[in-house]
C-alpha cells in the first residue's frame, strides 16, 4: 500500500469500472491499477488488483508457533500475524498469514510483494457460474 490514500473515485474506478465509466468517463490510460489490502467489516481484509477483488476472512488461532508472513516474509509471534482464508475457486482455498496490521506489511513488501501475492490470489473462478 502506497502512502498516499486512495479516493472514492479511485476505488469506484477499480471496483466498480461501469459505474464509473458512467459517472466519470474513461480512465485515463496513465493511471496505475489500484494495488493493496485493506481492512473492511469483521477483522476481514480484502486484497484489491485492477478491477479483481480477493476477501481473506480470518480463521481460529490454533497452537503457539511464530508465523511466517507470505507477504512480507517476516516471523511474527501469533499475536502479530493472522492466518486468512481465501476461497479462490468451487474447490479451492488458499490460507495466507498476514501481519496485523498490513500496512507496515504492505511497506516492507513493496509494489513487488503485492504483486506476487495478487498472482497467487487471482484469478479467483466464478463459482457462482452456470
Amino acid at each position: 500500500m502506497s502512502d498516499k490514500a486512495h479516493t472514492a473515485a479511485e476505488l469506484l474506478r477499480e471496483l466498480f469500472p461501469e459505474s464509473y465509466r458512467e459517472m466519470f468517463g474513461e480512465r485515463p490510460l496513465s493511471a496505475p491499477p489500484t494495488l493493496g489490502l485493506y481492512p473492511v467489516a469483521d477483522g476481514r481484509l480484502a486484497l484489491v488488483h485492477g478491477d479483481q477483488l480477493a476477501e481473506f476472512t480470518p480463521i481460529a488461532q490454533k497452537g503457539t508457533t511464530a508465523l511466517h508472513c507470505d507477504l512480507c516474509h517476516h516471523t511474527r509471534s501469533r499475536s502479530e500475524a493472522q492466518i486468512y482464508r481465501v476461497v479462490v475457486g468451487a474447490r479451492r482455498t488458499r490460507y495466507v498469514t498476514l501481519c496485523t496490521p498490513t500496512e507496515g506489511c504492505q511497506q516492507r513488501a513493496g509494489q513487488r510483494g503485492l504483486e506476487a501475492l495478487a498472482d497467487h490470489i487471482f484469478p479467483i473462478e466464478n463459482i457462482y457460474a452456470e
